[in-house]
C-alpha cells in the first residue's frame, strides 16, 4: 500500500507539459544493426547500475534468465592426433539433454602442471572451426597456442560441422516468443564449453580466456559479459558503433534495446581485454571512437591500462598478424609475458576428416531433433515459470514487455483528444469521459481498433462504475494513432519494442496520466486482443493499476503461440511465463 501511495504522490506532482511531438517517432526510421551509435559517458555509480541492467538484458535476450539446469556434459574426448609440441582431440559435449556440441581440443604435448586455457568460437567462415585460409585459420590458432602452453577448445556455432541439430539461422515468431534462438543456444554452448574447460585436470580454472572473430567476436564479448570465469577476452573485428552484427545468431530480440556492442564489450571491465580491429571493415574507427569509449568504462575502475587495441590494414579477418597480437596478449595476461610480439609458427593442418567428430559416425541415439529441442525448451520454461517466486516472474515479464510506468507524462489538447507523451518521442491520443468530481476511480479502456471503438463498446463501458472517469487511448498504430511506418530492418526487435509491446507501454502512459489527474484507483480493461495487452500492463505496473477485465473467461488462445504471434507478439513473453504468469502476479496482488 505504501508503495502505491508513493507512486500516486509522485505522479500527482508531475508537470503536464505541452511538449508533445507532432508525429510519433516510433513510426520513423528506428535503430538497427547499421545505425551509427554514439557512446555515452557514465559516472562509476551510473555504470554500476547500468552494468547490472545490461548483464540481465544479455541473459534475458539469450533466453538464459533463469539459466537452464547444468545437466551432465557426458564429454567424449577421443581421436588424438600428435604433432610437434601439441596434440589435437575430438570433443563431443551434451550441453542440454539430447543436444550436442562438437569441437576440437588443442593441448601442449607436455603441459607443465595446470595451464591456462582459451575458448575459441568461430565466425561465419564457410567451414567454421575447420576453416584454413589466409584470412582465417582456427586450426593454426589452436596449434600455435598449444605450442605456447595453452589448452584451446575450438567449438562449433549451431548448425555448423558437428553441431547440426538446429539450423544456424532460424527466427520464427514462435521461437522468439520462447527466446529459443541461435544466439541463445550458442551462448549456452559457450557457457557449457567453459564448464568443460575448467573441469579438465590440466587446466587452471582461474586462467581461462576467450577469443573469436566476426560472429565469434560477438560470442566472445557476450560470454565475457555474463560469465566472469572468462578472465580475459580478445574480441576480433566486432566491437563497433556502426555495425552490430549481420546474422540472426548475433541479433536476438531485446539484446540491443537502448544499447550497442561497445557497451556490451565494456561489461568485461576491469578484466583484461584486447580489441582487435581492421581498416577494411566496420571496426575501422576503433582507435578513435570505440576503443576510447570502452577505455572510459575501464577508467571508472582505475583500470584503463587493462584494455588495449590493435588495428591492421586488412579486410575482415582473423589473419596471421591479428592472431599474433592475440598470442602476445594472452601470454602477457596469463604467462607473465612482456607483451612483445609472438611470431606464428607454421604447422601442417590435419584433414577435415581427422578433426570432425562425426566423421563416419552418428550422434548418440537419444539426440533430439530440432522440433524436439524446441519442445524441451518450452517444457523447461513452463517448469521454471511454475516456481513460486512471483517477484522474479514480474521482473521477467517486465523485461519481456520492456514497459514501465513513466516518471512524467506530457499532455496537450487537440480538439476532442488529449495527446500524451511519456518521452522518447511517443504520441498517444486519448479520449476522456469525465466522471463524478467526487470519484477518485479511473478506468483505462483498451480496444484493438482504438479509442472511438472503445467508447462505443457497451461491454467495456459497463465495467466502469458510476462516477469513474474513463480514459480510452489510441494505442500504438490503432485508431487515431494509425500512421505510415518506415521500413523496418530485419533485426528490428533486437533494437526496438514490437508494436504490441508499444501498446502495453501506451497503457501504462495512460495509467500515469490518470494518476496525475487525481485518480487513486486505476483499472485497465480490454476487449479482444487488447485484453492481453491490458493483463500485461496491469501485471507490470507494480500496483499502480489493477485489472478491470474478468479473467475467468479467458480462453486457451491466450496461451497459444500462433495467437500470440498474431495478436500479442512480444519476444520472450512465453519464456517469461506468458499471460498465465501475468495472471498469477495479478491474482497475488488482490
Amino acid at each position: 500500500m505504501a508503495m502505491r501511495c508513493s507512486i500516486f504522490l509522485l505522479l500527482l506532482m508531475m508537470p503536464l507539459l505541452g511538449q508533445v511531438p507532432k508525429t510519433d517517432v516510433r513510426n520513423g526510421v528506428r535503430p538497427n544493426t547499421d545505425t551509427a551509435f554514439q557512446p555515452r559517458d557514465y559516472t562509476r555509480a551510473e555504470w554500476d547500475v547500468r552494468r547490472e541492467e545490461l548483464k540481465q538484458r544479455v541473459l534475458f535476450a539469450s533466453g538464459l534468465l533463469p539459466m537452464p539446469a547444468r545437466t551432465p556434459l557426458n564429454a567424449q574426448v577421443f581421436g588424438r592426433i600428435e604433432g610437434e609440441g601439441y596434440t589435437i582431440e575430438k570433443v563431443l559435449l551434451e550441453t542440454l539433454p539430447g543436444f550436442f556440441l562438437g569441437g576440437n581440443l588443442y593441448r601442449p604435448a607436455k603441459p607443465a602442471g595446470k595451464v591456462p586455457a582459451i575458448l575459441h568460437p568461430h565466425g561465419h567462415w564457410t567451414y567454421g572451426r575447420l576453416e584454413n585460409q589466409p584470412l582465417y585459420s582456427a586450426p593454426t590458432f589452436g596449434i600455435n597456442m598449444a605450442r605456447q602452453g595453452f589448452v584451446v577448445f575450438a567449438y562449433d556455432m549451431v548448425g555448423y560441422n558437428d553441431t547440426p541439430q538446429t539450423p544456424h539461422r532460424f527466427t520464427g515468431k514462435a521461437e522468439q516468443l520462447w527466446q529459443f534462438t541461435p544466439l541463445g543456444l550458442q551462448t549456452w554452448n559457450s557457457i557449457r564449453a567453459l564448464d568443460f574447460l575448467e573441469a579438465l585436470p590440466d587446466v587452471d580454472p582461474k586462467r581461462i580466456g576467450a577469443t573469436g572473430a566476426s560472429g565469434g567476436g560477438t560470442q566472445t564479448f557476450l560470454l565475457a559479459a555474463i560469465d566472469e570465469r572468462v578472465a580475459a577476452a580478445a574480441p576480433v573485428n566486432m566491437v563497433s558503433l556502426v555495425m552490430q552484427g549481420g546474422c540472426i545468431c548475433e541479433n536476438a530480440p531485446h539484446l540491443r534495446v537502448d544499447t550497442q556492442n561497445v557497451e556490451i564489450a565494456a561489461l568485461t571491465a576491469p578484466r583484461p581485454q584486447l580489441i582487435v580491429a581492421a581498416t577494411g571493415d566496420w571496426t575501422r574507427n576503433v582507435p578513435t571512437l570505440e576503443f576510447p569509449a570502452v577505455q572510459k568504462i575501464y577508467a571508472l575502475y582505475a583500470a584503463a591500462n587493462q584494455v588495449e587495441h590493435v588495428q591492421f590494414d586488412a579486410p575482415h579477418n582473423f589473419h596471421k598478424p591479428s592472431r599474433e597480437a592475440v598470442y602476445a596478449f594472452f601470454r602477457k595476461v596469463f604467462l607473465g609475458g612482456d607483451g612483445s610480439p609472438v611470431a606464428e609458427r607454421g604447422a601442417p593442418v590435419p584433414d577435415a576428416r581427422d578433426l570432425l567428430v562425426l566423421w563416419n559416425q552418428k550422434l548418440p541415439s537419444h539426440a533430439r531433433s530440432f522440433p524436439q529441442l524446441f519442445e524441451d525448451w518450452r517444457a523447461m520454461s513452463d517448469a521454471q515459470a511454475a516456481q513460486p517466486d512471483l517477484d522474479a516472474l514480474r521482473t521477467r515479464l517486465a523485461m519481456a514487455v520492456e514497459a514501465k510506468l513513466p516518471a512524467r507524462v506530457e499532455a496537450t489538447n487537440e480538439g476532442l483528444l488529449v495527446i500524451l507523451s511519456a518521452g522518447n518521442g511517443d504520441r498517444v491520443p486519448l479520449r476522456v469521459r469525465n466522471g463524478s468530481s467526487a470519484s477518485k476511480e479511473a478506468i483505462i479502456l483498451a480496444h484493438p481498433q482504438g479509442s472511438a471503438s472503445a467508447m462505443a463498446t457497451q461491454e467495456l463501458l459497463q465495467q466502469a462504475q458510476d462516477g469513474a472517469t474513463v480514459y480510452a487511448p489510441d494505442l500504438y498504430q490503432t485508431g487515431a494513432a494509425k500512421a505510415p511506418i518506415a521500413d523496418r530492418h530485419l533485426h528490428h526487435a533486437t533494437f526496438n519494442l514490437t508494436d504490441d509491446a508499444q501498446r502495453v507501454q501506451d497503457l501504462l502512459t495512460a495509467v500515469a496520466y490518470a494518476r496525475a489527474q487525481g485518480a487513486t484507483q486505476v483499472r485497465i480493461a480490454g476487449l479482444g486482443e487488447a485484453r492481453a495487452w491490458a493483463i500485461l500492463a496491469a501485471a507490470v505496473s507494480r500496483g499502480a493499476a489493477s485489472l478491470g477485465t474478468s479473467t475467468a473467461a479467458l480462453s486457451g488462445e491466450y496461451q497459444n503461440d500462433e495467437w500470440l504471434a498474431q495478436h500479442c507478439f512480444i519476444p520472450g513473453l512465453q519464456r517469461a511465463g506468458g499471460i498465465a504468469a501475468a495472471l498469477r502476479v495479478l491474482n497475488a496482488q488482490r
